[in-house]
């Protein structure tokens, strides 16, 4: 399928040049971070449509996706703000003359890269070049879970477990206060130190954070930070046998209190990983996850991995910028 040549620029785009801002372009600094032609390629593959009019490049389409993350727009808004501010253009790399895209081909382009299980892969190319910006430390990996509720109202008693809304979604407890949350739950792994989020996941609420732990671990940390939902066999022996520092906390079994020295190693702990709980924080805050946006697993995963990569990439400029 053909694709729009967009970005050529007229008098129009010369003229507005020409302006001296007295504000720092910060989506031009945020741009230059990253060598986009390795995303070029990795979505080279997706159209928007299978026929009609030539499709906007996905590159173009991918960085429409994370304006609408770090400002919180939906489909409609996106496409007017696209339309208005010079600033989402030029990131964007647009020119005055092109025309933007509507908020249908936004919509139909973010269902195609759901289908598609590239958000994984895009989030894994991003941190290979921030690595190369030297942000990533390696010394450990703060691993945890936060559970978020469904776009879809909350099931009542006679109605089970399940919504027809959002079939995906399950009951979920927190583990301390066992308070049930009916929707999705979050799993990240975040590098200790930089604060870089190094991996995402999304499951149901119903699944334990133990069940997602091993496909955390990066491999090249030299420790990993967990709570007590972390504490089993099955993780300690995992990184036993990748020569990984266990930092996960313990939990005492029923009539076998912890011992003073594993409190004491608890308390430890828990102030090490505690700025994995600043990140949930900041993307139920500011990127808009105190509950999900859409009504199924594939589409939340996609919307959870692309905050995770806005962040990534607010979090490097903040590292670098002089």
């Amino acid at each position: 399928m053909a694709r729009r040549r967009i970005g050529q620029l007229g008098w129009m785009d010369a003229a507005v040049g020409q302006r001296q801002s007295k504000r720092r372009d910060v989506l031009s600094e945020l741009s230059a971070l990253l060598d986009w032609s390795c995303f070029e390629v990795l979505l080279n593959g997706i159209h928007a449509a299978a026929k009609g009019e030539p499709a906007y490049p996905p590159l173009m389409m991918l960085k429409v996706l994370l304006l609408q993350r770090w400002y919180g727009l939906s489909d409609p808004a996106m496409e007017e703000a696209l339309s208005d501010r010079l600033s989402f253009q030029r990131f964007c790399g647009l020119s005055l003359e092109d025309e933007t895209p509507d908020h249908t081909t936004i919509w139909r382009f973010r269902e195609t890269l759901s289908r598609t299980g590239l958000d994984a892969v895009l989030l894994t190319e991003l941190n290979r070049q921030l690595d190369g910006h030297g942000v990533l430390l390696k010394q450990g990996t703060l691993i945890d879970a936060s559970l978020v509720r469904s776009a879809a109202r909350r099931p009542r008693v006679e109605e089970g477990k399940t919504s027809t809304i959002d079939p995906d979604a399950r009951f979920g407890a927190n583990n301390e206060r066992r308070f049930y949350t009916f929707g999705y739950k979050m799993h990240i792994a975040v590098d200790a130190g930089s604060n870089i989020v190094r991996d995402a996941r999304l499951t149901s609420a119903n699944i334990q954070e133990i069940g997602v732990a091993t496909e955390l671990v990066q491999g090249d940390e030299a420790e990993v930070l967990a709570d007590r939902g972390y504490d089993a066999r099955s993780l300690h022996d995992h990184l036993s046998a990748r020569g990984i520092v266990d930092g996960v906390m313990r939990r005492g079994q029923r009539g076998k209190p912890l011992a003073a020295e594993a409190v004491t190693r608890n308390h430890e702990l828990a102030v090490r990983r505690r700025p994995v709980e600043a990140i949930f924080g900041t993307l139920k805050r500011c990127y808009r996850f105190h509950r999900m946006r859409y009504f199924n697993l594939m589409r939340n995963r996609l919307a959870v991995v692309l905050a995770c990569f806005a962040y990534n990439l607010k979090r490097c400029y903040a590292l670098t910028a002089s």
